[in-house]
């Protein structure tokens, strides 16, 4: 069933959604400081390309490495998060139109929390069986 959803998620914009991350990523590469924002652009872009059997959990950190999470967030919302937000929002409410995109529109919407603070989340499998 996960391979069917990513199928279909892929055709109807989780390749359009997942180019927009590999874009911010490519345009973060092109400085030597850009390059953290570079590696979480195209990890979450693979993710948006294949969503369905993994999902989104927070990283653990300590002290310092939240607040530089957070610090990396403020920086990334300002320059590629807003758009990449604004992109799952829209699919999210194209997708919710009938009920068959409902699943697919609840992953878009994931898919916006994370554009906007993509710093100190980790994507991982979801295991079966739990």
């Amino acid at each position: 069933m996960r391979l069917l959803g990513n199928i279909i998620w892929f055709v109807f914009g989780g390749f359009l959604m997942g180019l927009g991350w590999w874009l911010a990523g490519l345009l973060s590469a092109i400085t030597i400081i850009g390059i953290p924002w570079a590696v979480a652009a195209f990890r979450i872009g693979s993710f948006s390309f294949w969503p369905f059997g993994r999902e989104i959990v927070d990283q653990a950190a300590g002290g310092l490495g939240k607040s530089i999470s957070l610090l990396g967030n403020v920086i990334w919302i300002l320059l590629f998060g807003w758009w990449l937000a604004l992109g799952h929002l829209l699919s999210a409410v194209l997708c919710a139109i009938t009920i068959i995109g409902i699943p697919f529109a609840l992953q878009h919407i994931k898919l916006a929390g994370l554009a906007l603070a993509p710093f100190g989340k980790q994507i991982v499998p979801i295991l079966k069986g739990l």
